[in-house]
């Protein structure tokens, strides 16, 4: 039966975070795997108040078929809010609605990637991206990102090589590394592709979770006409309801349409009106205060976590928002064995492996802090403190 599936599925990799959430489903494991938001602060009252309100002024038209781009109101408050944050013009004509972000990659790969087209992502990337566009056979073109972003060198090499159609970036604390851009590399970057025919994908779900510095600018100022912007709603008032978004140039618009008309018709129209009505009827600048307030002491009860219990020869990043904090153990180190160790030690996290293009081993692993309260992360760092000492007294005696 194998040969009745197509080439294109052949070499997607499973999505190695949905598998490890199988094994941390257990509630005595303590999980860090997941990169999930923190269900205590879903605005559940409020969005059931605003879905009572959508059904009593406009049921019927909430539950029809709607148009693809999606629901007008909602992308003009879009639209809007990129004015008044990053002082970003664009109309909302320029803004389709989608399943989440992870739809908008999809999409992206539809309508520009052919089998062996280049892609450049970062390394460590985003899995997601990577299984995206691994669906078209794209050929990937890793360029490392360190504290300060993308390691201009590196990316200078591949352009002088190949001819990539996109860079997909997450230049606001990365996943999986938690690092954003500084200004000058987001320049530097922006400099080396100008004038190129290449598009940029700035995929930017954290942005609004800073904790600390300020806010960096957008490729999309940098070079408005050759970037193509990811938005989502599932970091700042729930995943569950899977409602994302592309801003795209003008030009772009039209086969993105085709694409979402091919894929599913349009999004779900209920859920973008009661998005759009929660967003109406409350202050969501003091939501997502809320959600950083509380993001930032689980963040550094993590960081006191790693200081206390892990050995000084561990490292990690240090990430000024998001979700992520990114480990670096000493050479030699197996990130997939340390799993299994923390397993028996009933803590779970993501090995670095599944964030490299070409990587079977790896020293490096994501911690995710935004879904675990601060008294657990304290024991769970206690609990994979003991798991590196025992990987690292078996390094050290082969």
């Amino acid at each position: 039966m194998n040969n009745l599936f197509s080439d294109r599925i052949a070499d997607v990799p499973r999505s190695f975070i949905r598998e490890i959430l199988k094994v941390a489903i257990d509630p005595s494991v303590i999980s860090f795997a997941g990169g999930l938001p923190n269900r205590n602060l879903f605005p559940v009252a409020e969005l059931k108040a605003a879905a009572n309100r959508v059904f009593d002024t406009a049921g019927r038209e909430a539950l029809q078929y709607a148009n693809s781009e999606g629901f007008a109101e909602l992308r003009e408050y879009i639209s809007g809010r990129y004015r008044e944050k990053q002082g970003l013009e664009i109309p909302a004509d320029n803004i389709l609605i989608t399943n989440g972000s992870q739809q908008g990659l999809d999409l992206l790969g539809k309508i520009f990637l052919n089998q062996g087209n280049d892609v450049i992502i970062e390394e460590p990337g985003y899995l997601g991206a990577i299984q995206a566009f691994s669906v078209y056979r794209a050929r990937f073109n890793p360029v490392p990102v360190s504290d300060d972003g993308m390691e201009t060198e590196r990316l200078k090499e591949v352009l002088a090589k190949r001819a990539p159609k996109l860079m997909y970036l997450v230049p606001n604390f990365q996943n999986p590394s938690g690092i954003t851009y500084t200004a000058r590399n987001r320049e530097a970057v922006a400099e080396l592709v100008r004038g190129r025919n290449i598009l940029v994908v700035e995929d930017d779900p954290y942005r609004e979770l800073r904790f600390t510095g300020t806010h960096k600018q957008s490729f999309g100022r940098l070079l408005p006409e050759h970037t193509i912007l990811l938005g989502s709603f599932s970091k700042i008032i729930a995943p569950g309801l899977r409602l994302g978004w592309i801003a795209a140039p003008a030009r772009i618009m039209p086969k993105l349409i085709v694409a979402k008309q091919a894929s599913d018709l349009h999004s779900n129209h209920f859920a973008q009106r009661l998005i759009h009505q929660y967003l109406t009827d409350n202050d969501i600048d003091r939501h997502i205060e809320n959600i950083v307030r509380v993001y930032d002491r689980q963040r550094q009860a993590m960081v006191r976590g790693i200081e206390k219990y892990l050995p000084p020869t561990v490292a990690h990043t240090h990430p000024e928002g998001g979700m992520f904090i990114w480990l670096t153990l000493p050479p030699g180190a197996s990130s997939m064995r340390l799993f299994d160790l923390a397993i028996q030690d009933k803590v779970a996290f993501v090995p670095g492996n599944p964030f490299y293009v070409d990587r079977l081993e790896t020293d490096t692993l994501r911690l995710n802090f935004s879904c675990v309260d601060e008294e657990t992360i304290e024991i769970g760092m206690q609990r994979l403190g003991r798991a590196v000492e025992k990987l690292l007294d078996q390094v050290g005696g082969q």
